[in-house]
This record gives structure tokens, sequence and C-alpha cells, in this order.
């Protein structure tokens, strides 16, 4: 555990580091206003509550291109307003630790949520003994804290399992799914599949896609013979499974929300990117293929939140410990290896509302520590208008009436794009947001979060 303790000389030479460094906050009147701003952000201290909001594949091409359509080249995001902003890097490790460049979301979401580094494809497990690591949500839940995750993917995919569970790999999901995990097998004395695991783990709000996976039938253990949905209801979990059961949960029992059979449908679409480019388009910000009542990101976030602080305002001896919530935009990196650029955006900017109101609910809880970041970079690249780039591209009418073109070329067309191995934006406010600042790794978040909540 850290030294979690900050002397004045430490908080004084932060200060004058930010004032020297000049850094920006989108809105401020004058460089002495942004400076300024800065400066009253660093703060000492215990958090009550701790925000991390991810968007998954969102290197800052991919927020770059989300402000030039959404907001204009000179407007902000949401996101951009945070007081304090750094970098960290994000590569994976092999069974010997020596660096991988370029993760996948597994082996990153292992490094801020456990603090350790391990190989591609793996879930909260060490890289050559692949013994099981400690995740920040296990410890907040065993501190006292609420818990709750939020995610457009599957529950069971690789972000929010990195919280929730331990596996030798990622594709581990549900009971069907155990093929590459023989010894996390319940019959092998593990802990079963990563959908198994994330009823068991006690965790209070569970919200995403992946109803498919926990649907199937568990196999072995003292469920077996019913799916691991029946598993959660009798372990006391309230289903939800559109805006209005999740509208209807209330706190005192654990919410399981499950949106989709597998990852909850983008927000908008539009023409994906071709070889040889596309015609100018304009993105459709509906998708005819999302049905009706399915909750938006910004509606789980805000529900997922009401439930945790209703939780911690109730009776027990945990009552007013405050909570820990991840909230994932997943599909800005699954749109992004589909080379779709509007369906990337609208993903960046339904992620972006979240982080409006996460922002708001700190403004109003001043001990609530705010995260965004991302797990990694991924491919889009905006190009010069008369590139001819020699994968995929497309041109985009931005909503300032100028074209755009962005490219996709980190693979042969036809195949997956692939992420990329450069570091990544963090921008934080609240008790402890300073330790963000310069170029750190993403194992060091994990350290910002026990930090801030004390954590044992």
């Amino acid at each position: 555990m850290p030294d979690l303790r900050l002397s004045r000389r430490h908080l004084a030479w932060g200060a004058a580091a930010v004032l020297a460094a000049g850094v920006a906050v989108p809105g401020a009147a004058s460089a002495f206003g942004q400076a300024d701003r800065a400066r009253h952000a660093i703060k000492d201290g215990q958090a009550r509550n701790v925000i991390m909001l991810l968007g998954d594949g969102m290197g800052d091409s991919e927020i770059t291109l989300a402000r030039n359509y959404s907001v204009g080249a000179a407007g902000r995001l949401n996101m951009d307003g945070f007081p304090l902003t750094g970098a960290y890097t994000t590569y994976a490790v092999d069974k010997n630790k020596r660096p991988d460049y370029v993760t996948d979301s597994a082996a990153s979401g292992t490094g801020w949520a456990t603090g350790q580094k391990t190989v591609n494809g793996r879930i909260s497990k060490t890289p050559d003994t692949d013994k099981a690591l400690p995740t920040i949500l296990e410890l907040a839940r065993k501190n006292g804290y609420a818990t709750g995750s939020v995610t457009t993917a599957e529950l069971t995919d690789a972000t929010p399992a990195v919280l929730q569970a331990h596996a030798t790999d990622r594709s581990c999901q549900g009971p069907a799914d155990m093929a590459k995990c023989p010894t996390d097998t319940i019959a092998a004395g593990g802990p079963g599949s990563i959908a198994e695991q994330s009823v068991a783990g006690g965790f209070d709000v569970l919200l995403g896609g992946g109803k498919a996976r926990f649907d199937q039938t568990i196999t072995q253990g003292p469920f077996a013979g019913k799916t691991v949905l029946q598993q959660a209801r009798e372990s006391g979990y309230q289903v939800a499974t559109d805006a209005d059961s999740l509208e209807a949960a209330r706190a005192g029992k654990p919410v399981l929300g499950l949106f989709a059979p597998v990852n909850v449908p983008v927000e908008w679409t539009g023409k994906a990117a071709a070889v040889g480019g596309t015609e100018p388009q304009r993105c459709i910000t509906s998708n005819p293929n999302r049905p009706a009542g399915t909750p938006t990101l910004v509606q789980q976030t805000a529900k997922a939140i009401e439930l945790l602080e209703a939780k911690q305002s109730g009776r027990g001896h945990d009552r007013g410990k405050g909570f820990f919530l991840q909230v994932e935009g997943a599909s800005i990196d699954k749109q992004d290896h589909a080379a779709d650029p509007c369906g990337q955006i609208g993903e960046t900017v339904a992620f972006d509302q979240a982080v409006k109101l996460a922002r708001a609910y700190a403004a109003k809880h001043p001990d609530t520590l705010v995260v965004t970041t991302a797990d990694h970079a991924h491919t889009s690249q905006i190009v010069p208008l008369d590139a001819t780039p020699p994968g995929l591209s497309s041109t985009l009418v931005t909503n300032e009436g100028v074209q755009l073109k962005v490219n996709y070329s980190t693979n042969t067309p036809g195949k997956s794009q692939e992420h990329t191995g450069t570091e990544v934006r963090i921008a934080a406010q609240g008790p402890q947001a300073f330790r963000v600042l310069g170029v750190t790794d993403q194992t060091e978040l994990f350290n910002t979060f026990r930090a801030a909540l004390r954590l044992r």
C-alpha cells in the first residue's frame, strides 16, 4: 500500500508545476484563469466516491474526430473540461514480463484494475503463474463501498470482466465457453465462467449487454442445471432487460441489467469506410436496429449512481462509505475495428454525455473523484482530403458544414482494424486527481483509486 499522505510542500510543488506547464482548461478566460483553475483542482485527502469512465479504444484521434464532427474544431467536448490532464502508457507483457507494445482490452484492463500487467487475453491474473489478482472493485466491496459497473458491451466482455472476474482467457464468458480455461472450471476447483463469477461476486449494480451468456446453462457446481440468470435471481438480483424495468429497480437488492443478447446496439449509423473512400456523408443519429426501450449509456449511468448512492444512504455499518462505479463506452473500439466512423463518433458522443453527467454529480458532491481515460488507442486517423490512403477511408460532412476524411489502415481491408500502441489521455477532478498529471502508466491508476478511497 503506498503512503497516502501528501505534504503541504508536495501540494505547493504540484500547483507550481501545473502553473509552469500552463495546463489548458477549455472555457477559461485567460492563461492565468486556466492555471488558477488547475491549481485549485489539486486536492489531497480522501474521496467518498469514485466514478471511472473508460472509452474503449478512445485514443486522441477518436476524441478529435468526435470533437470535430459534433462540436467543431474550436469546440470542446465535456471530457475536454477536466482541470487536470495527463497521459498514460498502455503496453501489455508476455509470460516473461517483457513488453508487448500493443495491448488488448483484457491485459490493459487488468493493468488499471489490479495494478499489475499481464499477457494479452488474460483477465485479472498474473502473466506467468496465472494466479488471480485482487481487483479494485473487489477491494472496494470488501472495504464496505457500494460497487457498480456499466458497459455498452457484453457484461462478460474484457473491460467489465477485469473488475468482476479472473480468467485465463477472455473468451471464457459463459459456462459453454470454457475451452481455453480448463483450470478455471468449477470441476477443477476454479471459479467458473466470467458470467458466473460476476453474479457470485456480490457487486451491487451490473448493467450492460450479453444476456445470451447469462442464458447459458451451468454444468458444474451448486447451480448445475440452471442458467446463470437463474443463479442471479436466486442470489437476490433484480433483473432488468429494458429502460422501464431498469427504472423500476430499487436499492436494497443488487441489480443485473441485460439490455441486449450481445453488445448493446450503437446509437448512430452511416456508411462504413471503403477502399477508395466514400461519398461525403452525414451521420444518421439513430439506429433502426436498436430496439425501443434500450437504455442509453447516460441513462444506465444515472440509474447506477442513483442505486449506489441510495444503498450507502440506508442502514448498516457501511452507511455513508460511498461507492465505486466504472462506466465503459465499449463500442468506440468495436466500430473502430469495423472502420465505421459514424458508429464510432456516435458512441464517443454518447460516452461524452455520461462524462457530463458524472462531472455534474461531482460538482454537487466534490468529494467524488472522477477519472476519464481509455484502455488503448486505435486505428482512425484524420487525413487531408486529397490523401489517397491504401486502406479504408470515408469522407464526412461535419456539423460545421466542412468535409473531413478519416482513414483506417492498420490492417488489410476486409480484416478487423487493429489497436495501436500509443499512450492515451487520462483526465480527472476531485481528491487525488493530481496523480494523473504527467506521463504515467495505466497500472498507477489502480494506486490512485486505492489512495482516494483508503482501501486496505
